[in-house]
């Protein structure tokens, strides 16, 4: 990470709440096209998630604790604060001086900029604003949010303005967290009604809607220089496992979540005849 950071663009999606079964089952079925193609052998890496619900795993995440494979370590991070006796920080790990990674990588020259989804991010209340205000440049907006059915197209529509408008000499740091997967989802799926309430076919149908449109995202990220992306959840959720409905709680549903990293090589690198075309996984 010490060569990639401040010589390529970042871009971080979350997509908030999606549990790793769901991503797993709809990668190996094939109906993650976009996704997919990133995906190292095209499936997602089982990982575990540094919290249970959006504002703690973030809290950890901004710091540099993405989530952790779910295996026996130790696990080298990507990205560390400079901290005396961390056993996770290695020899490839890009080390800050800040409290948060946003800090950091502002002060390496990035421009850091938030496009928000969930309710932690909607800076209508004070709570709202502490993880967008770790961001030089932050947006929400209701029809990115949890009850809007087009949330996901509104911020890729955004994240590509944001990018049209950055001076093509400066690196940045996207980050946009997708609502979509999100309660309530039961509108993503035909035939679902309000009524009956969300399931986890109405999460496997937010999951396809969300497809369908990150390739404009990821069009928009690689647009002016190689990117190196991050695609992760922050938890999962439950809806009846074991009886358990909702996150915040401990449960493998919750802490389990899928994971991948790779480079969005710049459009004009490319052989666009072959659309599969994409670079291998960074380390």
């Amino acid at each position: 990470m010490n060569e990639v950071v401040g010589r390529d663009d970042l871009l971080f999606v979350v997509l908030d709440t999606l549990r790793y079964d769901v991503a797993q089952e709809l990668a190996a079925e094939g109906r993650l096209p976009n996704l997919g193609a990133y995906l190292p052998g095209g499936r997602w890496e089982r990982r575990h998630a540094p919290g249970s619900f959006t504002y703690a795993s973030h809290q950890a995440m901004f710091a540099g604790f993405l989530p952790t494979p779910a295996a026996p370590g130790p696990h080298p991070r990507l990205f560390a604060a400079r901290f005396e006796g961390s056993e996770s920080t290695a020899e490839g790990t890009w080390v800050f001086d800040a409290p948060d990674l946003v800090g950091g990588l502002g002060a390496a020259g990035y421009h850091t900029v938030c496009i928000g989804g969930v309710g932690f991010f909607n800076k209508r209340g004070a709570l709202g604003g502490v993880l967008p205000g770790l961001f030089a440049e932050s947006h929400w907006e209701p029809g990115f949010g949890v009850a809007s059915p087009t949330s996901f197209e509104a911020q890729v529509a955004r994240a590509e303005e944001v990018v049209a408008g950055l001076p093509p000499e400066r690196r940045l740091f996207l980050y946009v967290n997708v609502a979509a997967l999100h309660q309530p989802n039961w509108f993503y799926l035909p035939g679902a009604t309000k009524a009956a309430g969300d399931s986890r076919e109405t999460h496997r149908a937010a999951l396809e809607y969300v497809d369908r449109h990150i390739g404009r995202l990821f069009a928009a990220a690689r647009s002016r220089r190689r990117c190196f992306t991050i695609v992760c959840s922050d938890h999962g959720t439950a809806y009846g496992d074991d009886g358990w409905t909702g996150h915040r709680i401990g449960h493998e549903a919750v802490w389990t979540v899928p994971y991948a990293h790779f480079f969005l090589e710049p459009l004009d690198s490319l052989d666009h005849s072959d659309s599969s075309d994409h670079s291998e996984p960074a380390v």
